[in-house]
């Protein structure tokens, strides 16, 4: 209930504060190429979470997002997240296939918006779409779906230099129905101003974590995290 209302208060604190929301309509489309680190352990509701060894592979994720100057509605931003890994136990015996993919339902408001500070508060619904499957040698493999969905806050800032293009950014999704699931990146980046649209390159360092006791009749505990290097265009 607590997690609720305080999501709500953020909420509300946005809307009271939308009339500095931005002026003319926008529209954002953008990508990441993410190498990632992975660690973990997952095992069915009730049973002991086995550990397994991941190797670091290429991870990725891109959106579009829509900006309005209407007052009280929210701005829109939907994120889809590739988050695939396989790993083994040490005696190499047992395969773990991790899938934690995703996509992310964002609704937010533009409480600042100029040339040096900009920030984003509002609220977002990840929805997972992957699974855990482990196959033993000569046997066959058993797998569990991962497909139900985390209220969570989200907050996003950037601070920039005027006259240069670069800025610092920092984003943050925090899980309400599931307390210890975060979802955080933070950098740097450049924007180069043209006639129709701007560019900008964004580089950065990015974790997901997913801890959980009972979440699609699975407990988990796996975090994804490492550098990244993205590009968005505003048109």
């Amino acid at each position: 209930m607590k997690k609720t209302l305080l999501v709500s208060a953020i909420l509300g604190c946005c809307i009271a504060t939308s009339a500095q929301a931005a002026t003319v309509l926008g529209f954002k489309v953008g990508g990441d190429y993410w190498y990632a680190d992975t660690n973990g352990t997952f095992a069915n509701k009730g049973q002991p979470q086995q550990d397994f060894a991941y190797s670091s592979s290429a991870q990725g994720s891109y959106w579009v997002a829509l900006e309005h100057p209407l007052p009280f509605i929210p701005n829109i931003k939907i994120r889809e997240n590739s988050l695939d890994q396989k790993g083994d136990t040490s005696s190499s015996s047992v395969k773990a296939f991790t899938d934690l993919s995703n996509t992310d339902f964002v609704l937010y408001y533009e409480i600042l918006d100029n040339d040096i500070v900009s920030v984003d508060l509002g609220a977002a619904y990840k929805l997972m779409h992957g699974s855990f499957r482990t196959q033993e040698l000569a046997l066959r493999p058993e797998e569990k779906d991962i497909d139900d969905g985390i209220i969570m806050g989200y907050a996003s800032g950037e601070v920039g230099i005027p006259g240069i293009g670069l800025f610092g950014f920092a984003d943050l999704m925090v899980g309400a129905s599931e307390s210890s699931v975060y979802d955080y990146a933070v950098g740097l980046g450049w924007e180069f101003d043209g006639v129709t649209v701007d560019t900008r390159v964004r580089v950065g360092y990015r974790e997901f974590l997913f801890d959980v006791s009972n979440f699609s009749g699975v407990s988990a505990d796996t975090t994804f995290k490492g550098y990244f290097a993205g590009v968005e265009i505003d048109f």
